[in-house]
């Protein structure tokens, strides 16, 4: 039985469907867009993603028997209301930036159209699952970016709520990590998992010597041992004695990185294991990783700055109504008006504008009616931004589960080569490329 997401909900959002069930306006034909008026902590792009797990939760969204209780009980709605709900089905239509698809200032990053009452429920469930794992994917990317060739593993569930910790690490694969410590991210979505052994299990044993052994005898040479649990060089030492010199890995959890990871290469190679890898973690974010690029590590554990979008948890995107019907049944783009959160009403047409390759802007075309907007044609120097993942309430399943995560990891990997080498920088700056707003008419 599926668990209902129903009331993954903002009371306001049914409090508005009730009124609007009262006055006629629910049945009003309607587009909401989901977008972010600017791109958090001064990034120079940002990365949509949440798309697949969006869709497999809007599969629960259905108002069962508790649901409906709950909402008599708590005098939430009225009872025509609950009558709506009880056979609540979305048979709109959803379009938008694929998963891992790179977005800017006012790109139309999800577009829901149908009824009012079809559409305005979806808001809550729709901002969280985007805001969260679009925040924790742009910081995944910058992090990837300045990895380079380095492979990075996600190890931040203990720093997330646990199922922000599933999908954080489904977030970070799509953005370039290549594994997770969350086995329940590995089942779920068909990513990567990792892991060895934590400080305590040197701790358990009487010496490290015999927790090296131990742990060898377990998962054999090829491991990697947490060398840093005492001293750093007499752990190598013991670990290479123990392990000889094929042993596959250390890692270095603490100290000065830089010079910590240089002693170590210089150790393991006087010791004749040449082949030896070094892992990093201890707080790392996408400034340390980028200071250790000359330093000799081979991969990267990332936690608590991975999962918490590296000091910008939400992606600060909206959702907001951009065009209805009238009562003559002609559309007409609304948004809002107020000067430090006007937007552009209207349904929208998105194309990435390249130029041998590199993207130069993001050019958005904009009607009020459904007739008027570009096509893929009329922009043959742009790539079509845009995708449906929803028709008529039928949910296009290639997206969702560990096919459409693999599918929005490769995506962003293939897309990112468009940045100019501008968007690469790590400081803060106006977004790499511009958004520029045409007028269909």
């Amino acid at each position: 039985m599926t668990t209902s997401t129903a009331l993954l909900t903002d009371r306001y959002e049914l409090t508005m469907l009730a009124a609007a069930l009262r006055d006629g306006t629910a049945s009003r034909p309607s587009v909401f867009e989901l977008f972010s008026r600017r791109l958090s902590g001064g990034r120079r792009f940002g990365v949509v993603a949440g798309t697949g797990r969006l869709l497999t939760l809007l599969r629960g969204f259905r108002f069962g028997d508790d649901e409906l209780r709950f909402l008599r009980d708590n005098h939430v709605v009225d009872g025509e209301s609950l009558s709506y709900l009880e056979n609540y089905r979305f048979t709109g239509s959803i379009r938008g930036y694929r998963e891992g698809e790179l977005y800017f200032p006012g790109s139309p990053i999800l577009t829901v159209e149908g009824s009012f009452a079809d559409a305005v429920v979806l808001e809550t469930l729709a901002l969280s699952v985007l805001n969260h794992d679009s925040a924790v994917a742009t910081a995944a990317s910058r992090m990837s970016i300045a990895a380079g060739e380095r492979p990075l593993a996600e190890m931040g569930s203990r720093r997330a709520a646990e199922q922000s910790a599933v999908a954080a690490a489904r977030a970070a694969y799509i953005a370039g990590f290549r594994a997770t410590s969350n086995l329940e991210a590995g089942r779920r979505w068909g990513i990567p998992t990792m892991g060895t052994a934590a400080h305590s299990w040197t701790l358990l044993h009487e010496t490290e010597e015999e927790a090296f052994r131990s742990q060898i005898a377990s998962l054999g040479t090829d491991t990697t041992l947490l060398v840093d649990t005492y001293d750093i060089r007499t752990g190598v030492d013991t670990a290479i004695r123990v392990a000889g010199t094929g042993l596959g890995g250390v890692r270095i959890d603490s100290g000065d990185l830089p010079i910590v990871a240089a002693e170590v290469r210089a150790q393991l190679d006087e010791l004749g294991a040449t082949s030896t890898r070094i892992t990093v973690t201890s707080d790392l974010d996408e400034y340390a990783i980028a200071a250790l690029a000359a330093s000799p590590v081979d991969a990267y554990g990332v936690g608590t700055s991975v999962v918490t979008g590296s000091g910008y948890p939400t992606a600060s995107m909206v959702y907001k109504l951009v065009a209805r019907q009238d009562p003559s049944g002609s559309w007409i783009g609304v948004a809002k008006a107020s000067t430090d959160k006007a937007s552009h009403g209207g349904r929208k047409a998105a194309f990435r504008t390249l130029v041998d390759g590199v993207a130069e802007s993001e050019t958005v075309v904009v009607s009020d009616g459904f007739e008027e907007l570009d096509t893929p044609a009329e922009h043959a120097d742009g790539r079509a931004l845009q995708t449906t993942f929803v028709e008529r309430g039928e949910i296009d399943t290639a997206f969702e589960g560990p096919e459409g995560t693999a599918s929005a990891r490769a995506h962003h990997l293939r897309v990112r080569e468009e940045l100019p080498v501008r968007a690469l920088a790590l400081s803060k700056s106006d977004p790499a490329i511009p958004t520029v707003f045409v007028d269909a008419s």
